[in-house]
């Protein structure tokens, strides 16, 4: 492994990614608590919701209310996905420090997901980016299905390769590649970043890992070997996209922090405030604790 850096860096997405598929509503309360919790564990980077319709996620449907009522802690960032113009208004008006848009490596996903092709999904974010930087607001754009996809199989890393490079162009800060189904194996981690290499580099992107087949661990410590340095993590292992059959949580966050740490690396996150988060929600959602 090469000498790594002093530290990685762990976007948290419970709060949106994690809830958005749990069957029960989670109250108000609830959320600005789990997010408070999450900030106090000495996360930067939190994602609290998403600025999409409450038709198709219900569970996100107090969007402003959830970022006008937690206290904000100096020196976290707190985003928002957005689907288009009017989220992002939305967002702006309340105070959103970053904001994340969504696309696929995949055409069968881009369509299920957000209802357009991968071409209109990224023309359709060019208003969208525009104004988010217009107002000093940092850009995320999401690639996901960039392994697999739950309706067209293996994804080649040139697909990947060509998302990444409209994104970019578009003028988005930073890359982040999903392997949103969780199939990937160390080999695969590989073979993506080889594949992307002459347009984004290991160090330049975010990976965010599910772990349905339980190698998101092995698969973050190849991608640290390669140079990746900044991941999304789930506290408790909470979430799983409703637009992919089959696939379960989120890596969690507990075990990319203690990965980290067994590899030398800093995360200023505190294990066992992040376990106090991760038993609150799991608490309040009826599900049992990992820790």
């Amino acid at each position: 492994m090469p000498p790594l850096s002093p530290s990685l860096q762990i976007t948290e997405v419970g709060p949106r990614d994690g809830l958005q598929n749990e069957p029960c509503i989670v109250g108000l309360e609830t959320k600005i608590r789990f997010v408070e919790l999450l900030a106090a564990s000495g996360l930067d980077s939190i994602e609290v919701t998403s600025f999409v319709s409450p038709k198709w996620v219900p569970q996100l449907a107090d969007s402003e209310a959830l970022l006008r009522g937690i206290k904000r802690k100096a020196g976290v960032r707190y985003s928002a996905l957005v689907p288009n113009e009017q989220g992002l208004a939305r967002a702006l008006a309340v105070g959103v420090d970053a904001i994340a848009i969504f696309t696929a490596a995949s055409e069968a996903f881009a369509k299920r997901n957000i209802n357009a092709t991968i071409a209109e999904s990224v023309a359709r974010f060019v208003p969208v980016v525009r104004d988010a930087k217009a107002a000093g607001v940092r850009v995320r754009g999401y690639v996901s299905c960039v392994i697999a996809c739950p309706f067209d199989g293996k994804v080649a890393p040139r697909s990947v390769r060509e998302v990444t490079r409209m994104l970019l162009d578009l003028g988005v800060d930073e890359i982040d590649l999903g392997d949103t189904i969780g199939v990937a194996i160390p080999s695969d981690i590989t073979q993506l970043y080889e594949g992307i290499a002459d347009t984004l580099s290991p160090g330049g992107s975010v990976l965010h890992l599910h772990d349905t087949n339980g190698q998101a661990i092995a698969c973050a410590t190849e991608a640290i070997a390669l140079g990746v340095r900044k991941f999304d993590g789930s506290v408790a292992g909470l979430g799983g996209c409703p637009y992919a059959p089959g696939a379960s949580g989120n890596v969690a966050t507990e075990r990319l922090v203690e990965l980290a740490h067994r590899l030398g690396c800093s995360t200023g996150v505190g294990l066992a405030e992040l376990h106090e988060a991760g038993r609150f929600i799991c608490s309040a959602i009826g599900r049992a604790s990992p820790a």
